[in-house]
């Protein structure tokens, strides 16, 4: 079987690389900077280097494809994210059909399900309605919050607080990203299926930022307070951190338009539970970037 997998060395998929490889298939990596795959798959991979903006690039790296795992993959450092994903719709939508591949598994996220008003989101929703119109079939994975996000904030993490844009106790499904690549790669070795599919993937429990600042107290050892910032603070933050306006609308928008309490789609039950809870991964990831502060 020929799988194609996207972002290779994200935080998603390199496990998905690495579990096809231990399943023993010699996946494709479609990498835009090839030196930055581990040296040790080296001999267990096909390279393919290629910009996922890049139309006629992707479709050779695609040809004879039978599975591809797609993610948007962010673009260059000021540039608007909405572009970006229209690129990359148009690009994975045309691969799929020149190249008839049996089976895409795209990486979205809860909240596409609204396909406008969730800011970045809405991105995600045109690349699955792109992937929807080829007739293909697809499967949307919708993802929770990734708990990566919080290494962003280690930082403030170790001065005792936690600052989100969403209400300290509203509920969010935390997800390891190491466990979308376990769901992603189970997909691309499983059985063939036809037409569109959803399937959430929420992590153990959905916890509000209030929780999950207690967690990360009790995990740290020290305390750490969890802060609102309304919409306008925070896209001050995010404009004094140096994002372009489109790039604040993006990541601002998304808080905004998913804080509205309309249950996601699919809901939580046993093929959208992952097992990583917050407190273990903390404790393995975040607890050595974090130290108190004086």
């Amino acid at each position: 079987m020929r799988i194609v997998v996207t972002t290779p060395t994200g935080n998603v998929g390199s496990r998905v690389l690495r579990l096809l490889v231990q399943a023993g298939v010699r996946p494709v990596a479609l990498a835009r900077d090839p030196a930055r795959l581990p040296p040790d798959l080296a001999g267990f991979v096909e390279v393919a280097q290629a910009d996922q903006t890049d139309r006629d690039a992707v479709l050779r790296a695609t040809a004879g494809a039978d599975r591809l795992y797609w993610v948007n993959p962010p673009g260059p450092p000021g540039s608007d994210p909405m572009e970006q994903h229209a690129v990359c719709a148009e690009v994975v939508a045309a691969a799929v059909r020149e190249n008839g591949i049996g089976g895409t598994v795209f990486q979205s996220s809860g909240g596409a399900e609204r396909r406008h008003g969730t800011g970045d989101i809405d991105g995600l929703s045109a690349t699955e309605e792109a992937l929807d119109a080829t007739g293909a079939p697809v499967l949307h994975l919708r993802c929770g919050y990734f708990t990566t996000n919080l290494l962003m904030s280690a930082a403030e993490i170790a001065d005792g607080t936690l600052s989100t844009p969403w209400p300290l106790d509203h509920p969010l499904p935390w997800v390891d990203p190491r466990d979308i690549g376990d769901v992603a790669a189970d997909r691309l070795l499983g059985p063939a299926w036809t037409g569109r599919s959803v399937q959430g993937v929420h992590g153990p429990e959905d916890l509000c930022f209030a929780q999950a600042a207690d967690v990360l107290s009790g995990v740290l050892g020290h305390p750490v307070r969890p802060v609102h910032l309304p919409d306008a603070g925070f896209r001050a933050m995010l404009a004094a951190a140096g994002l372009s306006a489109p790039e604040v609308d993006a990541v601002a928008g998304m808080a905004a338009g998913l804080t509205d309490g309309v249950a996601p789609e699919p809901p939580r039950d046993a093929t959208t539970t992952t097992p990583t809870s917050l407190r273990s991964w903390a404790a393995e990831h975040l607890r050595g970037a974090v130290a108190p502060g004086p």
